[in-house]
C-alpha cells in the first residue's frame, strides 16, 4: 500500500513539474505548454484526463497572452481570416476523424514540419513575405484547424506558418495565442458531450492553470532577454519536439 502511495506521489510531482515547465516554455515562446504538460499528466493518469484537465489552463493562459500582447496583433484582415479558417477547419477535421487514419495524417504532418526545419537549417535566410503570407492566411488556418480536429494538435501547421513569417516575439505570441483560443473554445462543449470533461476535472483545470501561471512570468522574463535569432531557434526547437512526439505516438500507438 505504501509503495502505491509513493509511486502515485512521485507521478503527481512529475505532473506538477511538467505543467510548471510548460508554463516557463509558454511564457518564453508563446506556445509549447502542452508538449511538456500533457505527457506528464498522461504518465500520472491517462490521455483523456490530461486533455480534459489541460483545456482550462490552455484557454485561460492563451486568453491572458492574447490580451497582454493585443497591441502587437497583426492587422485585422489577416487575423480574422486566419482564425475563422482555423475554426472552420476544426469542424472539417472532426468529420475527417471519423474515417481518416489519424496515424497516417500525423506522420505526414510531422514529416512536413521536419522538412520545414531542414529547409530553415539549410537556408537560414528563408522568409515568407507578408504579402504572400496574407494570401496564405486562410489556407494555412484551415489546414491548422483540420489538424486540430483530426489529430488534436494544430501547432505543426500554425506555428510553422507563423515562424516562416519571421515575426517579432510580441507579434508571434499575440497571433498564436489568439489562434489557439479560437481553436480550443469549440472543444469545451465537445469534451463535455463526450463525457471526458466533467465537474471535478474542470475544477482541477483551474489548479493546473495556477501552476502554469507560476511558470509563465519566469519564461516571459527569459524571453524578453533572448536575442531575436535565439528566439527563432527556440521556436524551431519547439517545432522539432512536436514533430518527434507526433512520430513517436503515431508509430508506437
Amino acid at each position: 500500500m505504501a509503495e502505491r502511495w509513493i509511486e502515485h506521489g512521485a507521478a503527481m510531482i512529475w505532473a506538477i513539474l511538467g505543467i510548471l515547465m510548460g508554463g516557463v516554455l509558454k511564457g518564453a515562446t508563446g506556445a509549447g505548454a502542452p508538449i511538456l504538460a500533457v505527457p506528464a499528466l498522461t504518465m500520472a493518469f491517462d490521455v483523456r484526463f490530461a486533455v480534459a484537465v489541460m483545456i482550462v489552463p490552455n484557454i485561460l493562459t492563451n486568453v491572458w497572452q492574447a490580451w497582454g500582447y493585443r497591441a502587437s496583433l497583426l492587422e485585422r484582415g489577416f487575423v480574422v481570416r486566419f482564425l475563422a479558417a482555423g475554426v472552420l477547419g476544426a469542424v472539417v477535421g472532426n468529420l475527417l476523424l471519423a474515417w481518416l487514419p489519424p496515424e497516417a495524417l500525423s506522420i505526414a504532418v510531422a514529416l512536413a514540419v521536419l522538412g520545414y526545419i531542414g529547409l530553415r537549417v539549410l537556408r537560414p535566410s528563408f522568409r515568407l513575405g507578408y504579402t504572400i503570407a496574407r494570401r496564405l492566411a486562410f489556407p494555412a488556418g484551415m489546414l491548422a484547424g483540420v489538424l486540430q480536429g483530426a489529430t488534436g494538435l494544430s501547432a505543426p501547421a500554425s506555428l510553422t506558418f507563423l515562424n516562416a513569417m519571421r515575426l517579432e516575439r510580441p507579434q508571434f505570441i499575440a497571433t498564436a495565442s489568439a489562434f489557439f483560443v479560437a481553436m480550443m473554445l469549440p472543444q469545451v462543449p465537445m469534451l463535455i458531450a463526450l463525457g471526458i470533461l466533467d465537474g471535478p476535472r474542470f475544477l482541477l483545470g483551474f489548479a493546473g492553470a495556477a501552476v502554469l501561471a507560476l511558470g509563465m512570468p519566469v519564461g516571459a522574463w527569459i524571453g524578453r532577454r533572448l536575442p531575436a535569432q535565439v528566439f527563432d531557434k527556440l521556436i524551431l526547437g519547439v517545432l522539432g519536439l512536436i514533430a518527434v512526439r507526433i512520430l513517436y505516438l503515431a508509430t508506437t500507438g
